[in-house]
């Protein structure tokens, strides 16, 4: 049982080690976006829920550190007297580590790149043996240990021995003797295989050694793995998880360690070089082969979006009956209740396993917070004077998904038609981009913003991420938004289009399909929609929008009501027929 606060046990606790403050980010030892609860560590000490931060705790100070996505929300999660608030990027942690003072790091949760970039601050980084939470949480979470599957050839279009070879000879040519593959996706990816340790992450937690003759060895709680076929796992070595950091001092010695600067644990830097390895720095050769999908996988992509489309539009029809008649009644639709209604929906399909994220189902102001959950507290009703968005996706047998859209169930302001006519228009440039082959993201970023910036006005997220196949909803290496991204984009790449505008206080808009990169002129490419969801066009200022842009909506509508028609609820028919009418149709 806790008896004194998380802050002050670790403070306790710090103290007794000699140590003036610690570190204490989001990340688990992979660095993920969605940590399980065991290893949510600043949930427990902040109680800031979302999926990316980090504490600074000093003696006399508490401060916290999160992005442009959830300065709204930190600020209701957080006690502000106990806590101060910074932007993660604008103000990050390096500018407030106090000068020659001793602070405290689990070597396991930060990247090289991250313990790089501390180093220039002047303290003294010091890395724990132990990790302090283990004592002072003591109501703390098992460790999780999720059931690991095999995902067969049929959808994921090549072996893992072929995979395997072809890491291998990327090793060669960077003169490697190993590489530490530390990113669960990356695992599931070259082994062929999806976990269930965190829920809507479809990865298993554990860690690779890959020889460059092609030898496996795979630290991972053999529990997880009993209902793995033998061929598998004969074709590898199994070992402990916390082996990991004494086998990479083992085989150190004279020989060349690949490491991730930006994901591998710098634990890992450590044992390599404290025994006489070399450590070669270099970004996993998986994540970027990974990110170019086959063919068996982007035809289960377009499978999956089919079937999370029928579901959507089940559920939106459902929606546009649903919400006037409660709100007539004097009894308005919820957040929570639309939530559960989708899941229901998607439930309904047959190769749907859950969801690829938690659902961000936000009404009139809690729209404003890009990355809102409704809770039994926070539960607002859906009304006809503002805003309904949903951003929400499924993990399928043969892909995964993501879409946002926004909604009105009444007229609204010429305010928020305007704003939402902006985001439109920017979703539509970009969608509609021929740009060269090997482009970067953020050479296309402006697109979308372009529309929003002639009214004085931005969004402070990204504009598309790229999307795992039944793996990560946000898969790196590819990025469209205002921060450099060196990894050009090709043919068979998966990424989001997905602008924004966000006005606290009052709502929040956003419009987002998945889409394919795909070969255009030759040279060029061109994206080519996955998502097949009606956009709202019903507080569109028509007057606005190009013909070449009305054309388009056109077209995707059709194609959308052609793709959907059979697959959807013969009683969601009718509303997906008039949701997808011709823009003039629709507007007038």
């Amino acid at each position: 049982m806790q008896t004194s606060s998380p802050l002050s046990s670790l403070r306790s606790t710090l103290s007794a080690l000699g140590l003036d403050g610690m570190i204490v980010p989001r990340a688990d030892a992979w660095q993920s976006e969605y940590a399980s609860p065991h290893d949510d560590k600043l949930a427990w000490l902040t109680g800031f829920t979302g999926s990316a931060g980090v504490a600074l705790v000093l003696q006399d100070r508490a401060l916290i550190f999160v992005d442009g996505r959830y300065q709204v929300q930190v600020r209701q999660e957080v006690d502000t007297q106990t806590w101060d608030i910074h932007h993660l990027h604008n103000d990050p942690l390096e500018n407030h580590l106090p000068a020659s003072s001793r602070i405290g790091f689990d070597p396991m949760l930060m990247a090289n790149s991250q313990f790089e970039a501390l180093k220039m601050a002047g303290c003294e980084l010091v890395p724990l043996a132990q990790d302090p939470f283990a004592t002072v949480w003591h109501d703390r979470p098992a460790a999780p240990i999720g059931a690991i599957r095999e995902m067969p050839l049929s959808i994921a279009g090549e072996s893992s021995e072929e995979k395997r070879a072809r890491i291998a000879a990327k090793l060669d040519a960077l003169d490697a003797d190993y590489l530490a593959i530390t990113q669960p996706d990356n695992i599931a990816w070259l082994l062929n295989v999806r976990g269930s340790d965190i829920a809507t992450s479809p990865v298993p937690l554990s860690f690779v050694l890959l020889s460059l003759n092609g030898d496996v060895e795979w630290f991972v709680d053999e529990r997880k793995t009993a209902t793995l076929p033998q061929a598998l796992l004969s074709s590898l070595t199994l070992s402990p998880m916390e082996q990991l950091v004494p086998r990479c001092q083992q085989i150190a010695s004279g020989k060349r360690v690949q490491l991730d600067a930006d994901s591998a644990p710098v634990a890992l830097r450590f044992a390599v070089e404290q025994h006489g390895g070399e450590v070669k720095w270099a970004a996993d050769p998986i994540t970027f082969i990974k990110a170019t999908k086959n063919q068996v996988e982007l035809e289960g992509y377009r499978d999956s979006h089919h079937q999370d489309g029928a579901a959507w539009v089940n559920f939106l029809a459902w929606l546009a009956h649903e919400v006037p008649v409660r709100i007539a009644a004097g009894n308005p639709l919820t957040e929570l209740e639309a939530q559960a209604k989708q899941l229901a929906f998607r439930e309904q399909q047959e190769n749907f396993i859950e969801q690829s994220f938690g659902t961000i189902s936000a009404a009139s102001a809690n729209a404003a917070m890009c990355h809102y959950h409704s809770s039994e507290s926070t539960n607002a009703a859906i009304t006809a004077d503002s805003f309904y968005l949903n951003d929400s996706g499924g993990q399928y047998h043969n892909g995964t998904t993501d879409a946002t859209r926004t909604l009105a169930y009444g007229p609204l302001d010429p305010q928020r038609k305007l704003h939402y006519t902006a985001v439109l228009k920017g979703f539509l440039s970009l969608i509609t981009l021929t740009f060269p082959s090997g482009s970067f993201g953020h050479q296309l970023d402006a697109f979308a913003r372009r529309h929003l910036w002639e009214l004085g006005l931005d969004f402070d997220h990204g504009t598309g991420h790229g999307v795992g196949h039944q793996l990560l909803i946000h898969e790196a290496p590819h990025r469209i938004a205002k921060k450099v991204n060196p990894w050009p984009l090709a043919a068979g790449n998966i990424i989001t289009i997905e602008p924004g505008y966000y006005r606290e206080g009052e709502y929040g808009i956003r419009i987002e399909n998945q889409v394919e990169v795909v070969d255009a002129l030759p040279g060029f490419c061109r994206f080519a929609s996955l998502t097949m969801i009606p956009i709202d066009l019903s507080q569109v200022e028509l007057n606005l929008l190009t013909d070449q842009e009305k054309q388009w909506l056109d077209d995707y509508h059709q194609q959308v009501r052609e793709t959907l028609s059979p697959r959807v609820d013969s009683d969601a028919r009718p509303w997906l027929f008039a949701a997808t009418a011709p823009v003039r149709v629709q507007v007038s």
